[in-house]
């Protein structure tokens, strides 16, 4: 299927690796120009020359943290005018809410709700004037199934999922849909470190700790990061204009509702 977005410009975060790299590369696939943007230089540079070795098109890259001022900026003065931005970061620390302080509540809110509304503020409103734009959050299935010990990401995300439900109905006559991705659990370093961290809690190893949670997946597998970049891909498509406001859950069957 043409998705119909060759020579669009898109924005994307976290993209040296994991869900954000899928998605960078499934819209490069498509004949998308990219930009890359991560904190570090040495690891998205090699995620920027991947991309061109084994996709090719047009894929450039920012090092910036998105969280800051000073960040943001430096991705706009480089490059404006997305037609396509992607919103990505990884998710904060687990742990008991009882340990978390004021300043460790505001740096989840900044990096997991209030610098995806700043980045979709710079550019939403020259995607309406230009008739066409697609906003993807990648936020987490525990904003719809909440997980014991992720309040911090539960609650930043689940703040920036009510601005959307808002925003998106006032974007979409002009032609620009906002949506969030739901990943579940999906075969990526932070994953590995998320087991990591569990064994060592429970006095078991690694290994145990993801059979032990494969043994419960519907799916008993754990979801591939290209799975989530051509979903990613799609909703961003010119046939998903009609797709507005709404939180795909990715997880395998891994929700037991129904809704």
């Amino acid at each position: 299927m043409d998705l119909g977005i060759a020579g669009k410009k898109a924005l994307v975060c976290g993209a040296s690796a994991g869900l954000g790299f899928a998605c960078a590369q499934a819209l490069v696939r498509e004949g998308v120009d990219v930009v890359i943007v991560a904190r570090t230089e040495a690891p998205l540079l090699a995620a920027a020359e991947r991309l061109r070795s084994e996709v090719g098109g047009s894929v450039q890259w920012v090092a910036a943290d998105v969280t800051s001022d000073m960040g943001r900026q430096r991705i706009f003065q480089a490059h404006a005018d997305f037609d396509i931005l992607i919103t990505n970061a990884g998710g904060p620390p687990s742990g008991d809410f009882r340990n978390w302080d004021r300043e460790v509540w505001l740096q989840a809110i900044e990096a997991n709700m209030l610098a995806p509304i700043e980045l979709i503020k710079a550019t939403v409103d020259g995607m309406m004037a230009r008739g066409f734009g697609r906003i993807v959050n990648i936020t987490s299935s525990a904003v719809k199934s909440p997980v014991d010990g992720l309040g911090l990401s539960t609650g930043a995300r689940s703040g920036l999922t009510g601005f959307v439900a808002g925003l998106a109905r006032s974007t979409v006559a002009q032609g620009v849909t906002v949506n969030n991705l739901l990943p579940g659990t999906f075969d990526t370093a932070r994953l590995a470190g998320n087991f990591a961290a569990q064994a060592a809690r429970q006095g078991v190893t690694t290994e145990q700790a993801m059979a032990a949670r494969l043994a419960k997946h519907p799916a008993h597998r754990f979801g591939r990061p290209d799975e989530l970049g051509h979903t990613c891909a799609y909703l961003c498509s010119v046939h998903a204009g009609y797709i507005n406001g709404q939180n795909i859950l990715l997880d395998g069957g891994s929700f037991p509702g129904v809704f």
